[in-house]
């Protein structure tokens, strides 16, 4: 279980560029949760992603995962329970290694490496499967640097790689935004597939009403900061895309848009 509670966080404090993200905000993800985060520019969706990894500490409250406070614990420490999936498909891979170099070194997440040799011939088998799976071709490919892929195909390398030793959390950072439709589903289509095999416990932020829709079990909608929207089961199911954007337009009329 992963909690966040009473978390407050203000940007430039006491500058003209002050900007209060989280004012007292607290939410709980269940373990299997699949949560599609939805919301406004600005509304604190990539910065709560920032808090549970990490990146960004908060002036007061606490990140609880599975029991334990992990609030002030390093984001490189955090890294051992926690992936995250990035917008930017050049984010999740080592641009100037090869496939097999990302696979190696994502299998060994966590791992002494010792006197050993990062890379294990004997594994090659298990990565050609694995991305056999996206039929992308990569399985031919295990040579190629990942600088050579395109975004779609390192988009889902990435994941593959984020998950190839199972986290306790899965962070999805619009990792669908830079890609053209058809890899976005395909890429969709796969996370889909790795949440739900292998029980991830998932947040993931997107633009892309249709995928908060159609993908995970619970969906929460930020806006300055609060979960206006958190809906999940029977709920959920009856929502359609136009009841999203009613919300959206209520939200957009009160800021004066």
């Amino acid at each position: 279980m992963l909690e966040l509670k009473n978390i407050s966080k203000t940007f430039s404090r006491s500058n003209i560029d002050e900007k209060v993200i989280f004012d007292n905000f607290s939410i709980t993800i269940n373990d299997g949760d699949f949560v599609s985060v939805v919301g406004s520019n600005g509304s604190g969706k990539t910065t709560m992603l920032n808090i549970v990894s990490g990146d960004v500490i908060p002036d007061s409250g606490e990140v609880i995962l599975d029991g334990n406070n992990i609030t002030k614990i390093k984001n490189f420490k955090r890294a051992k329970k926690i992936a995250r999936v990035f917008q930017n498909p050049a984010m999740g891979t080592c641009p100037e290694m090869t496939i097999f170099e990302n696979m190696s070194i994502a299998d060994n997440k966590n791992r002494m490496y010792g006197l050993t040799w990062g890379l294990n011939k004997n594994r090659k088998t298990f990565y050609q499967t694995k991305l056999e799976e996206l039929g992308m071709g990569l399985e031919n490919r295990l040579n190629s640097k990942a600088n050579t892929l395109s975004g779609g195909q390192r988009q889902a390398l990435a994941l593959i790689m984020a998950t190839l030793v199972k986290p306790e959390i899965l962070l999805l950072d619009e990792h669908t935004a830079a890609l053209d439709p058809k890899s976005s589903d395909i890429v969709m289509n796969l996370t889909k597939k790795i949440v739900e095999s292998q029980k991830i416990t998932t947040l993931m932020v997107t633009h892309n009403l249709r995928y908060a829709i159609e993908y995970g079990n619970r969906s929460v909608m930020m806006h300055e900061g609060k979960a206006i929207l958190d809906i999940k089961g029977a709920e959920r199911e009856n929502y359609k895309i136009d009841d999203y954007l009613k919300i959206f337009n209520e939200i957009s009329i009160e800021c004066g848009n």
